[in-house]
């Protein structure tokens, strides 16, 4: 009798911990949805700009490097859907982006900005949270302007080879496709997120998806880097649920593969 009644009282507990630990959820779709800003492109020699129209406060930083042969048009819709969600996107307006210097100019031009009187970004600019994203060449051109103090975070994009993510300061973000023939999974994005020991990493492979899943509004992996952005650039808690413990993107549908390293999670 003692021993049932111990059984019993050792399920009673084991339920109630069940019941008050909450399962992990698929990433929200809201992510992938229109943010609550309209959305204004302005386009400049070195740099499009993809912005809320009527900005209030400081608004984050995303610098954007394209794919190789590719401009920022080709990812309009990725880039207006960031703005929409309240963040300032600058987008190099180079085919060639895997250097980092074009898309570290855009920051550059939108700190100027931020303290020049009569300029539309004027006391706008959060030049303290300033993440970095590209794809394909341009995956490579965000990991190396990552390696540059002013940024805070980055997102690699099915990436290119060409860049060391052992200099990166802040976390990283790595996405790959699953039938991306271009740049292999196994071969070129994982190798990247191996080496990135240093600071928290998160590693996810989208099934089905190709090489030009991202064109022209990010396709699957949209919502993720949205999120990805509202987490580490603006503090935003439900956000960090799909990446830290327990984990949204762990079990979210579409998703063959996730890994997080040792720094990533919480």
């Amino acid at each position: 009798m003692k021993l049932r009644a111990l059984l019993l009282a050792t399920a009673t507990m084991a339920a109630a911990l069940v019941a008050t630990t909450p399962p992990a959820q698929a990433v929200a779709p809201s992510w992938s949805a229109p943010g609550p800003y309209a959305v204004t492109v302005e386009i400049g020699l070195v740099t499009t700009v993809y912005r809320p129209a009527r900005m209030q406060g400081r608004h984050p930083v995303i610098i954007w490097g394209n794919g190789t042969g590719g401009i920022p048009g080709v990812y309009t819709g990725l880039l207006r859907h960031l703005a929409s969600h309240g963040f300032i996107v600058a987008a190099a307006n180079t085919p060639m982006s895997n250097s980092g210097l074009e898309m570290l100019a855009g920051a550059a031009w939108l700190r100027a900005e931020d303290s020049r009187r009569g300029s539309a970004y004027y006391g706008h600019v959060d030049i303290e949270h300033v993440g970095a994203a590209g794809h394909s060449q341009g995956g490579a051109g965000a990991i190396v302007a990552g390696a540059d103090p002013l940024v805070d975070t980055t997102v690699a994009l099915e990436p290119g080879p060409l860049a060391d993510p052992a200099k990166l300061h802040g976390p990283a973000l790595y996405l790959a496709g699953s039938e991306d023939t271009i740049v292999n999974p196994d071969l070129l994005v994982k190798p990247l997120y191996a080496r990135t020991t240093q600071v928290p990493a998160v590693y996810a492979e989208l099934a089905g998806a190709d090489h030009f899943t991202p064109l022209p509004d990010g396709g699957g992996f949209r919502g993720v880097i949205t999120a990805w952005f509202r987490y580490n650039l603006s503090g935003d808690q439900q956000a960090a649920a799909e990446f830290t413990t327990p984990c949204g993107l762990c079990t979210s549908p579409g998703w063959t593969e996730v890994d997080r390293n040792a720094l990533a999670g919480g």
